[in-house]
């Protein structure tokens, strides 16, 4: 929301800056967005009278005008405006202004047409969205009048709204906020009472629910017309546009004291203004000239011809007020936020009235922004008020909130005492009573105890408030620590392309005795099931990530990759243990336009990925399961940490991925399980036993040497990596196998034996290696490889 500088110092009497209001309105919970300078300071744009317009020889739409900008010679201008006549008054950007957007005038020809300059609209000026064509300035303005002088430059603030203070949504409310937080003194607006009373033949409310308040002042005798110039430049510096002397009162007091205004023209209502709820169907057409069909949860204003307005929202054409207007009823009201908003979001509208009844409005402001309106009517349109406000409807009552000192001081941490509690309350408007404090009604939102508490350390200040520790910090339990750990796992598969994915705890026997590592034996049943698919507490997260992926597959996913972290059971010791669940199926990347062939998950990629969870320190290492005990992984590893068993990895066999393939489906489906304590305990934490080491890029080239290993075909690849890293090497970087070859007829290599290709790599941070060093760490590295792994040098 908008905020002028100038119109809030009306009723806040201070010294300070622009950006010392800022600072403080912000550290009140009031922020401050960006603080924007209005009005016109480009130079060259002056005010011009225009003298003669004549129609354009080769363009229907434009105009030739000649105009006098008080330098004494009149200038010829090109203009598609349509909105003025001859000697209206209007803004003339000369050759050499460069307006906003940086857009410099110039002397040049419009359809065959030289054109001297630019007449000018609010909109191009940077003044907001002004009335369709120019913008045409008072008469008495003397030519050649700099711009900058007609429209002064002045400082706007951009305020975020929370939706719980309505009451900031008027520069009134702003400058009781900011006087509260030391800005300086309060002005307050003081008008004349005015008698009420009720009138059903007047204004009436049908339907509570709606409207807890309706009000009408008739206003006989005015003279609609062109706001005057101080009205005018008001609404400009909050991005409004001058209507009428009429309308444009009713935004000013909007916008000065948060109440939403709207007049009907008296002449055209018939009988009392009642607020009801619209008929299913019923027609109406806004002052935007668009026509809406109303539910029966709309809020109407209607008279005995059909519907005037939507409540709170827009006004109607029919009832508008236009320059044949003499009479007016001012309508001031207080509708039900929730109705309001949800009437707009029906109909697509959305008004400054409607943001301001949304969030609730003060019900004595309405009577009092009534009369508010009424004075400056009068003063500016004319007219003779009826004595009387028309009231349907009452106030809301104050309230009245307890507060207890002592919780102050200690929900606070503060020494304060009454005395200055009350203090500080009364700046925002509060009254201290015998039971507790009388809430203005204005401050919808103070309904509890720790509302006013809340308002007192904004008074205080929160950061006066010394901070306090109302509690022993506690050092990291194991607990903590294995948080902390699932955390950071769940953080490192999500990196890696993973969803995390969750089951329930009960599940089917037939799964979990298919796929549980301890053996049907372990499964914990369930004395009183549900039902079968809930007769068992889980020995395995493998059932339920399959059906995650089955129904992933349904919905035409085709490359899945799911974790899970969770509690399994079993019937021996330890009877919970937390594990790490993960399934991967589907292609690695789809098929493209270079002729890459798409490739299918399988064994290795996941084999990869659990290798890269372990530490440097221990690593997690796999052996092939001679006797594999679960049917459905006839293809599977154990996976080792420290040397022990931790889990298993494998591949469903092609009877138990039926049963999960859907549409059509093609590849293998890659399961893990693993138990996370033994992870956590050779990972340490993630933090400590897994360092991230960081070094410099290499400046000195690396050298690579190949070799093919004949072996037995049982020697896992894992008994030479480990042999090559045993070596320790000062050289050595890495070692990587490129080929695997075995020969069913035994031709080229020995039945009972394979050729395993390995490329090792060798490079010094310091200095570029010699053939002769290369060679002779390669021999020794050859030797342990004969000496360990059985493997010969193929020729």
């Amino acid at each position: 929301m908008k905020i002028s500088l100038t119109w809030l110092r009306e009723y806040l009497r201070t010294d300070k800056s622009a950006a010392e209001i800022a600072r403080i309105l912000t550290d009140a919970g009031l922020e401050v967005g960006a603080i924007e300078s209005t009005g016109v300071a480009i130079p060259k744009v002056v005010a011009a009278q225009v003298l003669e317009s004549v129609q354009h020889p080769n363009a229907d739409r434009l105009s030739v005008c000649k105009v006098d900008d008080g330098s004494g010679t009149p200038r010829q201008i090109v203009c598609g405006a349509k909105n003025y006549k001859v000697g209206d008054k209007v803004p003339l950007a000369q050759p050499g202004a460069v307006m906003p957007g940086d857009f410099k005038i110039k002397v040049g020809k419009l359809r065959g047409v030289e054109s001297e300059g630019m007449m000018c609209s609010s909109k191009e000026l940077g003044l907001g969205e002004g009335a369709d064509g120019l913008l045409i300035l008072p008469v008495g303005t003397v030519t050649g009048t700099p711009l900058i002088e007609l429209f002064p430059s002045e400082e706007v603030f951009e305020i975020e709204i929370t939706p719980n203070r309505p009451d900031w949504l008027g520069h009134l409310g702003v400058a009781r906020e900011a006087a509260a937080f030391g800005c300086g003194e309060l002005i307050g607006i003081t008008s004349p009472p005015v008698a009420t009373k009720e009138n059903p033949a007047v204004a009436s409310i049908s339907t509570p629910d709606a409207s807890s308040l309706y009000s009408i002042r008739r206003i006989d005798g005015v003279k609609v017309a062109p706001s005057p110039e101080w009205l005018r430049k008001r609404l400009e510096s909050v991005g409004l546009r001058s209507i009428n002397n009429i309308v444009d009162v009713t935004n000013f007091v909007m916008y000065e004291m948060g109440q939403p205004l709207h007049a009907f023209d008296a002449s055209k209502i018939d009988g009392a203004l009642t607020v009801r709820f619209a008929k299913d169907g019923e027609a109406f057409t806004a002052l935007d000239g668009k026509e809406y069909k109303l539910s029966a949860k709309d809020a109407v204003i209607a008279d005995t011809k059909g519907v005037q307005a939507v409540a709170g929202i827009t006004g109607g054409i029919a009832s508008g007020v236009s320059e044949s207007t003499t009479s007016l009823l001012l309508e001031s009201a207080v509708f039900e936020p929730t109705v309001i908003r949800r009437s707009g979001r029906a109909l697509g509208i959305s008004t400054d009235s409607s943001y301001r009844f949304e969030r609730g409005v003060d019900a004595q402001g309405a009577l009092a922004s009534s009369v508010r309106a009424t004075e400056l009517i009068v003063e500016i349109a004319g007219g003779t008020p009826a004595p009387e406000l028309i009231v349907a409807g009452s106030p809301s009552p104050s309230r009245i909130v307890s507060l207890r000192s002592d919780r102050v001081r200690s929900l606070l941490g503060i020494t304060i005492d009454d005395t200055a509690i009350a203090t500080l309350l009364a700046k925002l408007g509060l009254k201290k009573v015998e039971v507790g404090f009388e809430i203005p009604t204005w401050r919808n939102d103070l309904t509890r105890e720790v509302d006013l508490i809340e308002e007192i350390a904004r008074l205080h200040g929160i950061g006066n408030i010394t901070p306090r520790f109302q509690c022993i910090p506690a050092h990291s339990s194991e607990a903590d620590k294995a948080y902390d750990f699932a955390r950071s796992l769940r953080r490192r598969l999500s990196g890696g392309g993973f969803h995390e994915a969750r089951s329930g705890t009960l599940t089917g026997s037939r799964d979990q005795a298919a796929y549980a590592l301890s053996g049907s034996a372990s499964v914990v049943t369930v004395r009183n099931p549900m039902g079968e698919e809930h007769s068992t507490l889980r020995a395995s997260l493998i059932p339920g990530l399959l059906e995650a992926v089955s129904r992933n597959l349904r919905h035409g996913a085709d490359a899945i990759r799911l974790f899970e972290i969770g509690r399994v059971y079993q019937n021996k010791h330890p009877v919970e243990s937390t594990r790490l669940g993960i399934v991967m199926t589907g292609g690695t990347s789809p098929a493209n336009w270079r002729g890459e062939a798409e490739r299918s998950l399988d064994l290795f990629d996941l084999k990869g990925i659990i290798a890269r969870l372990g530490s440097r320190i221990e690593p997690i290492t796999f052996r092939a399961l001679t006797q594999p005990s679960l049917p459905h992984l006839p293809l599977a590893l154990e996976i080792l940490i420290a040397g022990k068993p931790a889990g298993i990895l494998g591949v469903l066999s092609p009877a138990a991925a039926r049963e999960v393939m859907v549409g059509g489906h093609q590849g293998q489906i890659a399961v893990a399980e693993l138990d996370l304590a033994a992870l956590q305990a050779t990972s340490g934490n993630g933090f400590s036993k897994n360092p991230k080491k960081h070094g410099s890029l290499p400046k000195f080239p690396a050298i690579r040497r190949d070799l093919a290993l004949l072996m037995d075909a049982a020697t896992p690849y894992a008994v030479v990596e480990e042999t090559v890293l045993g070596a320790k090497e000062e050289l050595f970087s890495s070692v990587t196998p490129f080929d695997i070859f075995s020969d069913p007829e035994g031709v080229k290599v020995p039945l009972g034996k394979k050729s395993l290709g390995i490329a090792l790599t060798f490079q010094h941070s310091e200095r570029t290696l010699t053939t002769e060093e290369v060679t002779e760490a390669l021999g020794r590295i050859v030797t342990k490889l004969r000496e360990s792994a059985g493997a010969e040098i193929r020729g």
